[in-house]
């Protein structure tokens, strides 16, 4: 799967790593070496998936990633010598889709490349109806959430928890399998990433996030989708 990859990494050398290794992979690269130069270029000529360094000079990459997140539904992978667990749910709470914490191993970067890349461009999905929850419609075909006949604009992660949840309305899933529909995070204490997703999904679709009538909280449990007031 060839695509269009932005890389804004301040190192020049490690740029020139994650370059190679992704041409040899067949993908078009543009690097940036600061924010400012990684936001034109999104606008100018929107890629297929951002990697992006936290620690750029001028506008960092937290501030980058919030702002393009804002914009649509790029796929994100945050380059980072932060590991902490904080670290990665602020990417997450930012919108950012995956990380790589530095050092890191080149086949563990295009790895995640490719994840990202496949969640982001579904395949074999044109049979499948739309499915609607109340006032909110998932759309596998087109890969498109509306709530409120509003659209939604979501992260590749976010997608997939909705679409499974909008499956099966009513069921509660526990924080491990939406950590498993996110087909990315895999590490033993990164289940604290999903209540960050569903943190984020209900700033996007509920009338009042602090009051949740669409994604609730089933204590002990984890979540389930309901239709709200006006039912499934």
């Amino acid at each position: 799967m060839c695509a269009y990859v932005l890389v804004a990494e301040d190192d020049e050398k490690q740029a020139a790593l994650i370059r190679r290794y992704l041409e040899l992979e067949g993908h078009t690269v543009t690097v940036v070496h600061d924010g400012q130069a990684a936001m034109d270029e999104v606008f100018r000529q929107p890629p297929d998936l951002l990697l992006l360094d936290w620690m750029l000079p001028g506008v960092d990459g937290t501030t980058v990633c919030r702002r393009v997140r804002g914009e649509g539904d790029l796929p994100v992978l945050m380059l980072t010598a932060r590991s902490t667990e904080d670290d990665l749910l602020r990417g997450l709470e930012l919108g950012a889709d995956d990380y790589v914490t530095k050092p890191f191993s080149p086949r563990e970067l295009m790895a995640r490349v490719r994840t990202l890349l496949r969640r982001a461009r579904p395949s074999g999905l044109s049979g499948q109806r739309a499915l609607r929850v109340g006032p909110l419609v998932v759309d596998p075909a087109r890969h498109e959430v509306t709530c409120r006949d509003r659209p939604v604009t979501c992260t590749p992660g976010e997608f997939r928890i909705l679409q499974a949840m909008a499956a099966a309305p009513g069921r509660v899933f526990s924080r491990r399998q939406l950590l498993e529909c996110t087909e990315g995070y895999d590490r033993a204490s990164t289940e604290r990433a999903v209540d960050m997703h569903i943190l984020n999904l209900r700033r996007k679709v509920e009338t009042d996030p602090s009051a949740p009538e669409l994604l609730l909280t089933v204590f002990g449990l984890g979540y389930k989708l309901t239709g709200g007031r006006r039912g499934a």
